[in-house]
């Protein structure tokens, strides 16, 4: 059996800073207590390893606000203004480990919010990097995941629009939504704030899918980027298994296929994407 492994498989570059900034905090702080505003990512075994190590995640701002001491860690999918400026107005110690991706989409949605345009975000409205993005605008957002949700989108008074995009949202859809919005002959400037790791990825993984008899899309079941993977790969390669660890795979899937492509989402970690690939080697 031939195994291709997808070379973006994996940490992106701002998931790996947001790791890092952590386990660096856990040696710089001695007692202090460190806190992260949300699973520093969508990965179950750093968020438990991290757990170990005595960091605390903080589920939201009502349980933000019963703290009164300690480094409070913003994760790579970022937060909104208003709780960005909480944690320092409550005397804790802010350590930014934003996704520099997103952070350019925070200042991007301040500044065209404050000029007055309406805010499209192409993107899913329940996903923390989507909240956070959110948090920024001064003027009125809307957000935008189906083809229904661009087509039902209109505006009462003649307004400008700036359109931004989730950074791990599927390129090729985003275009389409995009196409359907302008449609409608409002006046809108478009950017285009997917990540460009993320494109690499989606585009390499559709490559490796079409050219295998199966395909392993590796990461936590909550991950925006890991889920645009799978829907990617599944739509050419019909073998297509989502897994977050080598527990979930069934090894008799594989018997008959003669070629098998492995990606992963940008917060899996390495071990995991190797303790797979090693295993798929070994049993054929």
């Amino acid at each position: 059996m031939e195994v291709i492994r997808a070379k973006t498989a994996g940490f992106c570059f701002g998931v790996k800073r947001a790791v890092e900034t952590v386990y660096e905090e856990v040696q710089k702080q001695g007692n202090i207590p460190i806190y992260t505003y949300g699973p520093i990512i969508h990965n179950d075994e750093v968020v438990k390893d991290l757990a170990a190590k005595g960091v605390r995640v903080i589920k939201d701002e009502a349980e933000l606000e019963t703290i009164k001491e300690g480094v409070v860690i913003i994760r790579s999918h970022g937060v909104s203004k208003r709780i960005s400026d909480k944690i320092e107005e409550q005397g804790l110690i802010r350590v930014d480990a934003t996704c520099p991706f997103v952070k350019k989409i925070h200042n991007i949605v301040e500044k065209e919010s404050k000029a007055g345009k309406h805010i499209v975000i192409i993107g899913n409205d329940a996903h923390p990097e989507v909240e956070g993005i959110k948090g920024w605008s001064e003027s009125e957002v809307t957000v935008i995941q189906s083809a229904e949700d661009a087509q039902d989108f209109s505006l009462e008074e003649e307004k400008e629009i700036c359109i931004v995009s989730q950074t791990t949202f599927n390129y090729n859809k985003f275009k389409d939504l995009v196409e359907i919005i302008q449609k409608k002959r409002y006046y809108i400037s478009v950017l285009n704030t997917i990540c460009s790791a993320t494109k690499e990825r989606q585009t390499e993984a559709r490559a490796i899918a079409e050219a295998a008899d199966a395909m392993i899309v590796i990461g936590d079941k909550r991950s925006s980027n890991t889920q645009k993977l799978f829907e990617i790969c599944r739509s050419a390669c019909d073998n297509t298994y989502y897994i977050q660890t080598l527990d979930d795979l069934d090894m008799n899937q594989l018997r008959s296929v003669e070629t098998v492509g492995i990606t992963a989402g940008a917060s899996t970690p390495n071990n995991i994407i190797e303790e797979v690939q090693n295993n798929v080697r070994i049993n054929f």
